[in-house]
């Protein structure tokens, strides 16, 4: 039997510039108010470069559109721009309302979902649903300006401008007959009760890389309508030749990628006779000469910018129409819309389904289509990640010299001088986030590993490579601020996408797994040397990725003399050792000289296990005997020389980052390392209190070990709270904080009184800008670290090791069940009930009974501890298409 063609396209294509992987989504679907882009003084992003400004003014960095691809450097970008006829502008990228202008944060106002994708971007579907009414750019922020923070986010449905099915789908496919050879299909439904102009305009541009004083090549785009077919060709200095064919007899329209200084500042002339919005105002405001505009069998001057005019005056209720174009590498050919087209488009769909059949299957139809979902819109938000930020810094020699404030010692992201980006990256998000997260990246990986998994390993080196990663060893934690701190969760990502491969295989990639291992040594090393301001094995971190789940903001400093001490930074600092001596242990069976290193690590999780049990500061550790739970620590120096600690009593997901801290020591390593076994008994002969966070098992083939931060009763007591329903486990998961606090508490944190509570939904407090929430929503990462960690338990303790499901329910289950059904639970989030509805639909307009809504998936940020609504980002394919690894088994535990 053949390989699948998707499967032979991938084994010709292991690396990142590969010709396969040439092309792809990673167009941005947000540039504006990011801090790529922001030049202010003060770092005010989302002001500096508003939505309003970017018809007209051009970006430094990157580009952005609607349903659009680029090449993997980010040179020539190909997307689909819409008027409806009563817009007042062009309808070329996503709106939404800013962080300070929405009552949760930051929220992108569309509709919008990716239908399909492969992992070579053969084959890609994205659909957007376009309004047959002016969209309500205004109402819509007056109604955000409106809401109060207990109130729901108002979304575009609740403006009334889609009542009646009055909108547009337009889907956008693309099939690649080469690698450099791209068919699209843009088809447009009327599904309103009435006749509907529409106006497409696919457009190819050139990102602007001449206007900034530093490389003044210019690049050239010309449109022809001559020989009987319309055509953009595109002349660039590094890709070369493109032509765009356009099918039909389009108008073609050519302007530059340029600021329109006159609009935007009152300038008294532009540097371009056209400019960056020369096309919309061209098309919406009829404005006389704002672009080039090709009468037909001639050729326009070059530009950087141009769109083929498709004017549709009246779409008839259920009519489709259709828009086809080919990008060629080369001068094109007449042919374009022949045979081939229409055979590339049908073999690439096909193909698709072919690659999916051979991925691990889900257990049924619904299963399996979400997991398609959920893989695919993974797949879209990879991105060109542009940013240079020496010149960033320094501003460019064309523009105005920087604000001095840039350079503070204090500014933003003033120590990474050092980091110079221009790869493709997997973004949490195609519009929130548009910019790389190391925590949530890492967790990308693992759903990657199903469909790519050379990817994800080539994605887990990057931000280990040396012009991310600190040269004093930090990981980059996110662009509005790189020295914050992220949990090290890198190790553990790397280790999965390692097993995964190998179970698929039968061999793992050590290479890729020393490559990893020696960079994470560097960001080991830096935690220790930074993060462990005592040295007494007691670690603080911040917020540590989850925003606003203390009573206070981990990472501000607290009143003179005090200090945290961390449950879950602590925790993942164990985790860590473990996850670093479980790769040394791997290598060393090839290569003897791992094995030290792996003792190396053993030793550190036992000295931050014995610290956490008995003694921190004060003789206090993270854990608390009276409540059988993990808790923060708040300490200060007293008077009389000594320490006072007090443990901050809410119980969260901090408390139970230390589930996580557990690692088997299989037969293999008894068996082939004796120098790493012979020094574990030498620890524990000589230090036996390091003996309580060591599980035997011996059996007639050998011995085994668990290595956990957590003895069995103190795991029996931190599950006991975490799978009560009153407590953690919630209908879709384990919540963020415990729904013991519905009724809140108040805490005193160095010497002041703070309250703080189970908030099951959207944020109530702005800190972090409000737009997340970790006070009792069900938030995927965690959720799967906690459900892998359940089965190495389980498979440690063979099934014997039973707890309550749900506490109190006099039902024992084994671990390996526990972990099955929050599995369950996560992946029910997105399957019909018995009511027949999605819960993670909620109230939002999804939920409805049309199946225009009803048929499409939406894979949100974070959901709702109580009912399962999606909140937050709602195009959060990042780390929600994790609910693919759950939905096929975890790797190593598909058959338990």
């Amino acid at each position: 039997m053949s390989e699948p063609a998707e499967r032979a396209r991938l084994a010709d294509a292991p690396t990142a510039d590969a010709p396969w992987r040439l092309w792809g989504p990673y167009l941005a679907g947000r540039q504006w108010g990011t801090v790529r882009e922001d030049y202010s003084a003060h770092g005010d992003a989302w002001g500096y470069f508003p939505f309003d400004a970017a018809r007209s003014r051009t970006y430094r960095w990157g580009e952005d559109g609607i349903a659009g691809i680029c090449d993997r450097h980010g040179f020539l970008n190909l997307a689909l721009a819409l008027w409806n006829g009563r817009d007042e502008i062009l309808k070329e990228r996503l709106f939404g309302v800013s962080n300070h202008e929405g009552n949760h944060g930051e929220d992108v106002k569309e509709y919008w979902w990716v239908l399909d994708g492969t992992p070579t971007h053969s084959w890609m579907q994205v659909l957007y649903r376009y309004p047959q009414a002016a969209f309500p750019y205004h109402d819509l922020r007056a109604r955000a300006a409106e809401a109060r923070r207990d109130e729901r986010e108002p979304e575009l449905a609740d403006t009334g401008v889609l009542a009646e099915n009055r909108f547009f789908d337009v889907t956008v496919s693309y099939a690649k007959a080469a690698p450099d050879d791209i068919c699209v299909e843009i088809t447009a439904v009327n599904h309103g009760p009435e006749p509907a102009p529409l106006h497409l305009l696919p457009q190819l541009w050139f990102r602007n890389t001449w206007s900034w004083g530093r490389d003044a090549r210019r690049p050239a785009l010309i449109a022809s309508t001559a020989g009987g077919w319309a055509r953009v060709v595109a002349e660039h200095s590094r890709l070369g030749r493109y032509t765009l064919h356009a099918d039909g007899t389009p108008t073609m329209l050519v302007t530059d990628n340029e600021t329109d200084a006159v609009e935007l500042y009152g300038a008294a002339a532009n540097p371009s006779r056209y400019t960056k919005s020369g096309i919309d105002n061209h098309v919406v405001r009829g404005v006389p000469d704002s672009c080039q505009v090709v009468p037909p069998g001639t050729a326009s001057q070059p530009g950087t910018k141009a769109a083929a005019w498709y004017h549709f005056p009246a779409v008839l209720p259920g009519e489709a129409v259709t828009v086809r174009l080919r990008l060629i590498a080369g001068a094109g050919h007449g042919s374009a819309f022949g045979p081939t087209f229409v055979s590339t488009m049908d073999d690439r769909g096909r193909e698709a389904d072919e690659f999916y059949a051979g991925l691990p299957a889900a257990d049924g139809p619904e299963e399996t289509r979400v997991m398609r979902r959920a893989l695919a819109g993974l797949l879209w938000t990879k991105q060109i990640y542009r940013f240079r930020l020496r010149h960033w810094l320094d501003g460019d020699p064309a523009s105005p010299p920087a604000p001095g404030e840039r350079r503070l010692a204090y500014a933003r992201n003033v120590h990474w001088r050092h980091l110079d980006v221009a790869d493709v990256l997997s973004m949490p998000d195609e519009w929130e986030y548009p910019w790389f997260a190391a925590w949530d990246l890492a967790f990308h990986m693992l759903p990657f590993a199903l469909v790519d998994p050379a990817f994800a390993k080539e994605q887990l080196l990057l931000l280990c490579r040396e012009w991310m990663m600190h040269p004093n060893g930090q990981l980059p934690a996110y662009e509005w601020s790189f020295g914050d701190v992220n949990p090290p969760v890198h190790a553990w990502a790397s280790l999965q996408v390692y097993r995964a491969e190998q179970a698929a295989t039968g061999t793992g990639d050590r290479v890729f797994l020393a490559r990893v291992f020696h960079k994470l040594l560097l960001n080991f090393s830096w935690w220790v040397n930074n993060k462990d301001a005592d040295g007494n094995y007691l670690f603080e971190g911040g917020f540590l990725g989850m925003d606003n789940i203390g009573p206070v903001n981990r990472s501000a400093r607290l009143p003179e003399g005090w200090w945290f001490e961390q449950s879950d930074a602590t925790s993942w600092m164990a985790t860590y050792s473990l996850h670093l001596m479980q790769i040394a242990l791997e290598l060393a069976r090839v290569d003897e000289a791992y094995e030290d290193v792996a003792t190396k690590f053993v030793e550190h999780f036992l000295s931050i296990a014995q610290v956490s049990a008995q003694f921190g500061s004060a003789s206090r550790g993270i854990w608390d005997e009276r409540d059988g739970f993990c808790y923060d620590l708040v300490s200060r120096h007293r008077p009389d020389g000594g320490v006072e600690s007090r443990p901050v009593r809410v119980r969260s997901m901090v408390g139970l980052i230390p589930l996580l801290a557990c690692a088997p020591l299989e037969r293999w390593v008894f068996e082939e390392l004796p120098g790493f076994a012979g020094r574990l008994n030498y620890l524990l002969r000589h230090q036996p209190e390091f003996g309580q966070f060591i599980a035997w098992r011996t059996g007639p083939d050998g011995r085994r070990a668990l290595l956990s931060l957590l003895d069995e009763d103190k795991l029996r007591r931190v599950l006991h709270r975490m799978l009560d329903e009153a407590e953690f486990l919630s209908p879709h998961g384990i919540r963020s904080m415990s729904a013991a606090h519905r009724d809140g508490l108040a805490v005193e944190i160095a010497g002041q009184h703070h309250g703080v509570g189970y908030e099951p939904g959207e944020s109530h407090t702005p800190m972090f800008g409000g737009n997340s929430n970790w006070r009792g929503p069900v938030w995927f990462p965690c959720n799967a670290l906690l459900v892998e960690a359940l089965y190495e338990l389980d498979a440690f303790h063979g099934g014997a090791f039973t707890v309550e499901l749900p506490t109190g329910s006099g039902r024992s289950r084994p671990l390996g069940a526990v972990a099955a059904e929050l599995s369950r639970r996560l992946a029910a989030l997105f399957l019909p009930g018995t009511d027949g509805r999605r819960p993670a639909d909620g109230k939002r307009v999804e939920a409805g009974d049309s199946p225009l809504w009803s048929d499409h998936l939406t894979f949100s940020e974070y959901f709702d501890g109580d009912t399962g609504e999606g909140l937050g980002a709602t195009h959060q394919t990042g780390w929600t298409a994790l609910v693919a690894v759950l939905l096929v088994g975890w790797p190593g535990h598909r058959h338990r």
